[in-house]
């Protein structure tokens, strides 16, 4: 291969591709989707309707009194982009279910409930103006 189909090729395998472009355009508009839908309601689940543990959570907060948002990434035809969008955000692989309280990113099960023993759940909800007393 002489030198300038070398330079040819180096320049093709380096150009980003359509189908690249259109990847990311597609996780930003998946990114802005979770963004709004998580600041449409004080409280938020993002849950997977056979998944226990977000039945767990929706439990949790039916039985304290707050009606949260749930979008259920499993009968929604973009969930699987916008799951991809939250493991970003949380930085593993773990994704539902994944709690905003006034459109801020509180994270998953473990941090919930963390919160939820350490105090500081109720007053997150209460500023929100999820919960009253």
């Amino acid at each position: 291969m002489n030198s300038m189909n070398q330079e040819r090729m180096m320049h093709y395998q380096m150009e980003p591709s359509w189908g690249y472009y259109m990847r990311v355009r597609n996780m930003e508009d998946q990114m802005e989707r979770v963004v709004r839908l998580a600041s449409e309601s004080a409280v938020v689940i993002f849950s997977i309707s056979s998944c226990c543990m977000c039945h767990a959570l929706k439990t949790l907060f039916c039985g304290m009194g707050v009606n949260p948002s749930v979008v259920e990434l499993d009968e929604d035809p973009k969930g699987k982009e916008m799951e991809s969008v939250l493991m970003r955000l949380l930085g593993n692989s773990t994704c539902v279910p994944v709690v905003f309280i006034g459109g801020k990113l509180v994270g998953t099960m473990d941090r919930v409930l963390a919160s939820h023993i350490n105090g500081s759940l109720v007053p997150l909800l209460k500023q929100a103006g999820a919960m009253w007393l």
